[in-house]
């Protein structure tokens, strides 16, 4: 399950990824009131995202956020990764984060193991598969619907 902080994470960029081509930074009560985002919490996540290097930020009166990247070239894996870690579910299949399971007798015959290994690469292949870009445009269209 998504921690709340990914949740967050994924709403301040989602809402970022709205912003027209060019538009000033926003600013981070901005965000936080769109995305519904305690700002406690939101000065910590955009910090990270930033650090990561999907975001820019500005300071000053005029100050505030902007994506680093065009929306349609940030993915939902990578905001994920970047709040929570690896995507695997368990540390034996991480590509990132690789740990052998300490109760585990055979990795090449554990039917956990090979379970969530197709897990994780289903999961990967769907959130680096959706862009910011193509979230919005998919909430946008069901807005409509």
């Amino acid at each position: 399950m998504l921690t709340q902080r990914s949740r967050y994470a994924l709403r301040s960029m989602l809402f970022l990824a709205t912003a027209p081509a060019g538009a000033p930074p926003t600013p981070m009560t901005r965000i936080a009131a769109e995305a519904n985002v305690p700002r406690k919490f939101l000065e910590l996540i955009l910090a990270d995202l930033r650090d990561a290097g999907l975001l820019h930020s500005y300071r000053g009166k005029m100050g505030g956020y902007v994506l680093s990247r065009p929306a349609q070239l940030i993915s939902l894996g990578e905001v994920i990764r970047v709040i929570e870690g690896p995507l695997a579910l368990v540390p034996c299949v991480s590509r990132t984060a690789y740990r052998p399971c300490k109760d585990c007798k055979s990795e090449a015959e554990c039917a956990i193991r090979l379970a969530m290994m197709r897990v994780r690469d289903e999961t990967a292949r769907i959130l680096d598969g959706t862009s910011l870009a193509d979230a919005t445009a998919e909430k946008v269209a069901a807005a409509a619907a």
